[in-house]
Order: C-alpha cells, then sequence, then structure tokens
C-alpha cells in the first residue's frame, strides 16, 4: 500500500514543484503559462494531501482515538501535513498573507510514503523465516491403499493413519512414523542440525523436511495444524510480536518525544511572531519539528531486531516462544542442566568395559549383544545398541533362557554363553580376573550397574552400563564456563551417579536425588532469595516434570527433541536437544541486545539534535531546514536503525 501510494504521490508531486513560485525563483525558470496554471500547485498538492497522506490522517485518528489517547508517530505526521495544507489553502485564496507551503506538502508525504515503505519492507523481511518456513511443505502426498497402489492427492486431503510413499529427494508432506524402509533425512531446515539423520521402522519423521537417498513408506501422526513444523510458525509468529523491555522502554520514548514534540511545535508558534518573523516562516518551522520529531527510528529500532534475532534463532534450531527470555538471557549467572535427556541421552549404553587377557572389546560386545538379541531387558537394549553404533555385526543366537534375577543365556556361534550381575556370577561359580575385579568396582563407585559376559566359568569381559553423556555436553559445560557462566545439574538420581556425570562435564554444582516438586526450591537457592543476593538462573529440562522450575527460573529453556515442538512451560525451546545451543541462546541475546541499545542511542540522540535546528535555533546565522529536508533526515535516520538492525544477520552464532 505505502509502495503503490509513493509512486503516484510523486508523479503528483512533480507538477506541483514545477509550477511552484519559490521553485521558479530559486532555479531561474518559468513554468509553461495557460489559464488557471497559477493553480496547478493548489491542486495537485490537494490531491496529494488527501491521497498520499489519508495512511498518516487515518493513522493518526486511530492513535487519537484509543482509551486512554496515544499520540505518536502518525499524529505527528498528520499534524505536520495539515497544518501545511490548511495554511496553504488560506495563502492560495489570500486569506492570510505569505508563501503557500504546497511544494513542501508535496515532497513531505512523497518522502514520508517512502519511509514507510523502506520500513514495512524491512519488516517483511525480517519476518519472512514464516513464509519459508510456509513453503517447505508440498503441495502433494502419494498415498498408499490397502492393495499397495499409489494415488497422488493434495496435502490438505491427508488425514491421521494414511500410509504415505516418499521417494528420494521428495519432501515430507505430513508427521509421521515410518513403517517402512531405510534412509537419510535432511533436518537442517526444522532443527539447524546439518548432518543427514538415519531414518527406519520405527523414527519419527518431520513435514517440511527432505527425504535423501532411500524411499519410505510412512504413517501419517499429524496433519495441518498439528504438525510440527505449524508449531514452529506458531511460535516464531509469537516470539515476533512478543514484547520485551526494551520495547517497552522504545514506546515509552517515543510517546514521550511525540509530546515534546507537539510542545515544540507550540512554543515554536508562539516565539517566532513575537520575535517579528512573518507567519509563512513560523508555519514552515512548526511542519519541519513536526516531520523531523516523528519517532521512527525509535519505532522501528526494537521491532526490527526482535525479528532478526528471533528469525536467526529459528535458523540454529532455537524457538523463542517469549522475547523476555532471550533478552535475559545475556545477564545470566548460571545455568541449570536437568540430567536425563538433557545432559544424558535418556537410553542406556555401555559406558565403559574391560576386558580379560586375550579377549577382543569388539569380539564380547558383539557376542553379548548376540545373547541379549532376544532379551527386553533395559540392559538388553543398552548391549545390542552399542554394537549398532559401534557398527559390529551381531550374530544369531539359539536356545535362548532367560534365567530371572540373574540374567540370560544363549548358544552363540557354538558356545554357550551366559550375561548377567553378581548374582550370575555366584550361581556360576565363576570368578572375574583382577582387572574385571577392578572395572566393576569402578563401574559402582560411579552408580552405574557392571555386567558380565561369561563363557563356561571364564568370565570373558564387564561392562559399565549407564545413562550414557550425550557427545555434545562436555562441548556445552566447556562454552558457558568460557562465557564466565557457572554450570549446575538437577537430578532425581543417587549422589553416585550424579557425582559422576558432573567430574566428567566438571559442572560446577550438583544437586541431586531431587524430587520434582523440591526442583523449584532449588532454582531459589540459586537464585539466592534467602541470601538476599540475587543471580540470574536459566533453568534447561525437558518441560514436563520440570515445568515449575522453568516457569520459576528466569529463563526456561525446553528440550524440543525433535517434533515435540510445541513446548508450553519455556521461553526458549531447542528444537534438537542439543546443550551446546545454550551457549549460542547467550550469544545472540547479547548480540541482539548490543544492537538494540545502538538503535536506541542512535534514534533518541538524533531527535534530541534535529528538534531545536528543525525549530529554527541557527536561523540567525542563516541555517534554516525545509520541511522536506527534515523528512530526508528522518527518513535517513530510519534508513540507519533498519540497516544497523540488518547486520546482526552477519554475526556468527554457535
Amino acid at each position: 500500500m505505502f509502495r503503490s501510494r509513493f509512486w503516484l504521490t510523486l508523479l503528483l508531486a512533480v507538477p506541483t514543484v514545477v509550477w511552484s513560485q519559490m521553485i521558479q525563483h530559486w532555479f531561474g525558470y518559468a513554468a509553461p503559462q495557460f489559464p488557471g496554471s497559477t493553480y496547478i500547485p493548489a491542486i495537485f498538492g490537494t490531491i496529494v494531501y488527501f491521497y498520499g497522506g489519508w495512511p498518516f490522517i487515518h493513522g493518526a485518528y486511530k492513535e487519537m482515538s484509543a482509551r486512554p489517547p496515544l499520540p505518536g508517530m502518525m499524529t505527528l505526521i498528520a499534524l505536520a501535513i495539515t497544518v501545511a495544507f490548511l495554511y496553504s489553502v488560506m495563502v492560495t485564496f489570500s486569506l492570510v498573507a505569505g508563501m503557500d507551503l504546497w511544494w513542501e506538502l508535496a515532497t513531505l508525504v512523497a518522502i514520508m510514503l517512502l519511509g514507510h515503505w523502506i520500513e514495512m519492507r524491512s519488516l517483511s523481511q525480517a519476518q519472512g523465516a514464516l513464509k519459508e518456513l510456509a513453503k517447505l511443505l508440498p503441495d502433494t502426498a502419494v498415498r498408499l491403499d490397502e492393495s499397495g497402489n499409489t494415488t497422488e492427492v493434495a496435502v490438505t486431503e491427508l488425514t491421521q493413519g494414511d500410509l504415505l510413499l516418499i521417494k528420494p529427494g521428495a519432501g515430507i508432506p505430513a508427521d509421521g512414523v515410518v513403517r517402512e524402509g531405510n534412509s537419510t533425512v535432511n533436518e537442517s531446515m526444522i532443527t539447524g542440525e546439518s548432518k543427514p539423520v538415519e531414518k527406519a521402522t520405527g523414527a519419527k519423521v518431520i513435514a517440511g523436511t527432505v527425504n535423501e537417498r532411500g524411499s519410505l513408506r510412512i504413517e501419517v501422526t499429524g496433519t495441518g495444524e498439528k504438525t510440527a513444523l505449524a508449531g514452529i510458525m506458531r511460535l516464531v509468529a509469537q516470539a515476533q510480536s512478543s514484547r520485551s523491555r526494551a520495547q517497552a522502554l522504545a514506546d515509552r520514548a517515543a510517546f514521550i518525544l511525540t509530546i515534546l514534540a507537539i510542545a515544540s511545535a507550540v512554543l515554536t508558534t508562539i516565539i517566532w511572531p513575537v520575535l517579528g518573523r512573518p507567519w509563512d516562516f513560523t508555519i514552515e518551522r512548526v511542519v519541519t519539528v513536526l516531520v523531523i520529531a516523528c519517532p521512527h527510528a525509535l519505532g522501528l529500532a526494537i521491532p526490527l531486531v526482535i525479528a532478526i534475532s528471533t528469525t536467526l534463532g529459528a535458523r540454529h534450531g532455537l524457538l523463542v516462544r517469549d522475547r523476555r527470555g532471550l533478552e535475559e538471557a545475556r545477564a545470566l549467572d548460571v545455568v541449570v542442566f536437568d540430567k536425563t535427556g538433557t545432559l544424558t541421552l535418556g537410553l542406556h549404553r555401555v559406558v565403559n568395559m574391560a576386558v580379560d587377557a586375550g579377549v577382543d572389546e569388539n569380539d564380547a560386545l558383539r557376542r553379548a549383544a548376540a545373547v541379549q538379541r532376544d532379551a527386553e531387558h533395559p540392559i538388553a537394549a543398552a548391549l545390542l545398541a552399542s554394537a549398532k553404533e559401534k557398527g559390529l555385526d551381531v550374530p544369531a543366537s539359539r536356545v535362548f533362557a532367560s534365567m530371572p534375577g540373574m540374567g540370560v543365556r544363549a548358544e552363540v556361534e557354538g558356545s554357550t554363553l551366559h550375561v548377567g550381575g553378581p548374582a550370575m556370577l555366584r550361581s556360576l561359580g565363576a570368578e572375574p580376573g583382577a582387572s574385571l575385579r577392578q572395572a566393576a568396582g569402578e563401574a559402582a563407585s560411579y552408580g552405574q550397574s557392571a555386567t558380565y559376559l561369561i563363557e563356561e566359568k571364564r568370565v570373558l569381559a564387564v561392562f559399565a552400563i549407564a545413562d550414557a553423556i550425550r557427545p555434545e555436553s562436555s562441548d556445552a559445560v566447556q562454552r558457558l564456563h568460557q562465557l564466565g557462566i557457572e554450570v549446575a545439574m538437577l537430578t532425581g538420581d543417587s549422589r553416585a551417579v550424579a557425582d559422576a556425570v558432573a567430574r566428567e562435564l566438571r559442572i560446577d554444582t550438583v544437586f541431586a536425588e531431587v524430587l520434582p516438586q523440591d526442583k523449584v526450591a532449588r532454582i531459589e537457592e540459586l537464585q539466592g532469595h534467602s541470601e538476599g543476593r540475587r543471580k540470574k538462573v536459566a533453568m534447561v529440562g525437558d518441560g514436563v516434570n520440570d515445568a515449575p522450575a522453568l516457569v520459576t527460573a528466569d529463563v526456561g529453556v525446553a528440550i524440543g527433541a525433535g517434533t515435540d515442538v510445541a513446548v508450553e512451560a519455556g521461553d526458549i525451546v531447542l528444537v534438537r536437544s542439543d546443550p551446546r545451543d545454550i551457549a549460542t541462546i547467550i550469544a545472540l541475546s547479547r548480540v541482539a541486545y548490543r544492537k538494540m541499545v545502538q538503535n536506541l542511542w542512535w534514534a533518541a540522540g538524533y531527535n534530541i539534535a534535529a528538534i531545536p535546528l528543525a525549530a529554527g535555533v541557527l536561523a540567525p546565522w542563516g541555517i534554516l531546514l525545509h520541511p522536506a529536508s527534515g523528512a530526508v533526515l528522518m527518513s535517513l535516520s530510519t534508513i540507519i536503525v533498519a540497516i544497523n538492525a540488518q547486520l546482526l544477520r552477519r554475526v556468527r552464532f554457535g
């Protein structure tokens, strides 16, 4: 709308300027004369006022009709062009003596429309993440019927439970679960994870991601507004519309500036006639004051940084639900991690192992996993998953038998093998060697389960099984320490387990054996409510039993875990569940805040210097600003603020 009105207003402004008596005098030319030509500036200027100026007049009406009235930039612009219009009408019809301001009015409105067009375009580009996210979803999908026949249907026709064929290179049209096939999926556009993710039967897939090398058959679990992509779009939109403290400060500054501008215009109206200046000079000063004081730059300073920073966050797998959370992150003193599922995988793995003399570690692991192939115990899952992650070929097993309270037994590659704990050792009368006993003792000291692989009465290996620490956790803690931030861990696990994780990751403070209902008290303890000193604390958790602690903390960070992005407890959601992203949050918060402060100082400082100049304080020395020049300076200030905010895009995070 601003763009369309600008171009037409610019065309209308040309004859207004060309036939202006003042412009002809300045540039020493004579415009073509014909009957009524002297009224060209008035006619075209009037059209410009009502057509080009309508958005500002309507905006001023909305600002002043609010309860209570909230005069702002639209009010100032409407006042400026209305004063210029009415005064020019009176001069044109010889109701008052002086020089009309038609050319100033026309150029002023054109420049104002241009400034608003640039402003809206900047905001639209910053908020383009939503449009880009929407483009990720394909328009059609290939649906399979019970006979295996395929039909291409619109995505809008999909329902939960549909079976879809996802070909190599195709976009995934809905959230779902893989029912058949193996492939890798590029999820970078959703989670920020650049490495393709392996997908096999039972794996979840996210709408908007791209299947790469293999074909998949998926069962639809979520469509439309129920997809993870829709959830991400809601969170991004919510963050870009949420208000921060800096935004509230900018709004107050803009309101105060509006009042000061109106007061300055009134004083200008009174003082210059008293000093003997003509009314055309006075009105021109008033119009210039109102124009140059428009808080455009202040109005754009914060929203543009908010839009860009939340967009950057989304690209890095950080979904900002509440802008205040991101704003507070710059001043954090302590980051508290929930252990299970945050610093650890939440899944048991072989975290350490020792073997008897002459036994190969990989061979021991593959044989132990083979024994446990048919078992359902978490220990079995840990051995099988660890073997798979190492790329080991797990052989088949026969004559499987479960031995309650002790372990399992099976025949693997012609040998009878047992896998179990101390009770299995006693039952078989097996005695592990010294190195294996030492390894088992170390596992016990760390709160880990010691599981043995036994062939007849020989103990071949001992496996320490525990909730495995995420590969990224150590780097995450190190990055936070480099930022000068204390790291704490909160867990319901035993002290031995918690201390073992803390030692490995070099965590500063550990709270172990904490019940969910007691987590809030630990957060408040770190905040220092009882000691009278206040620390800024962030809590990182899964958003379920951690919800009260996430809300209590100054910044709540919820683990998104792939498709579960609609976490309601946290201020920020980590889509890819990578603890290293906490340091990215803090870095983004600090640089965004720095840009906000720079923009506020520039916008406010510009107005403080410009208003007296517009009022004519330097007039005795022959230095005057015309309204159009004031509009150019005001627009230039807005452009500088916009460019400074756009420089955020060049900052590297993580």
